[in-house]
């Protein structure tokens, strides 16, 4: 072996720069890591609030969207389905809407902010399962009324402001979720205008 004099200054470049590649490698592990611990935009988008344009909705018709992985019904009622809403009030198991399943400004008759039109999530509260809207042919499962959402898998009745009939396995009415208009032709679901 020689006696070669230890260049310490060479030793200490060597060892800081190795320290600074190592902690630069590290920084590029991290990043991706860390950010991985951030919700997806698909994970952000299904809590955000969908804004629907009512401006086309025909008397009696329903339209779907999907809210929070729900599907969410808005339907237009005409005159004949609002002015049947206030005769079958001692058939409904809770026709005051008396259970916390809609924001206050639509606990009325109707369950909604404007009469003509409904917004309710498609969920019966029975068991999960989507009930299916009848216009004009609902008299099959309650005499007399014209109008309604019907769950065949256990036989669960809602009327047009998702009130649900008493006698059936539902125990609340439907949820209504939290909305406002922006315009009017234009809600937005799934926010209360205070929030916005």
């Amino acid at each position: 072996m020689s006696n070669v004099p230890v260049d310490t200054g060479r030793r200490r470049f060597l060892t800081w720069s190795t320290a600074a590649v190592g902690g630069v490698g590290a920084a590029f592990v991290a990043v991706p890591f860390i950010s991985s611990w951030n919700p997806s935009a698909k994970a952000k988008a299904a809590g955000a609030p969908v804004e629907v344009d009512v401006s086309k909705i025909e008397p009696g018709q329903l339209i779907r969207i999907e809210w929070r992985g729900k599907p969410v019904w808005v339907v237009s009622r005409t005159q004949e389905t609002l002015d049947e809403l206030t005769k079958i009030d001692k058939d409904l198991r809770d026709p005051d809407s008396d259970e916390p399943q809609q924001p206050d400004y639509a606990q009325n008759t109707y369950r909604s902010i404007k009469p003509e039109l409904l917004v309710t999530v498609g969920i019966c509260t029975h068991l999960g399962c989507s009930p299916t809207y009848m216009p004009g042919n609902f008299g099959a499962q309650v005499e007399g009324v014209d109008y309604g959402f019907f769950c065949p898998c256990h036989g669960s009745k809602f009327d047009m402001a998702g009130r649900v009939f008493k006698n059936v396995p539902a125990p609340l009415n439907l949820e209504v979720p939290p909305y406002y208009y922006m315009t009017d032709t234009t809600i937005l679901v799934g926010e209360d205008e205070e929030g916005a």
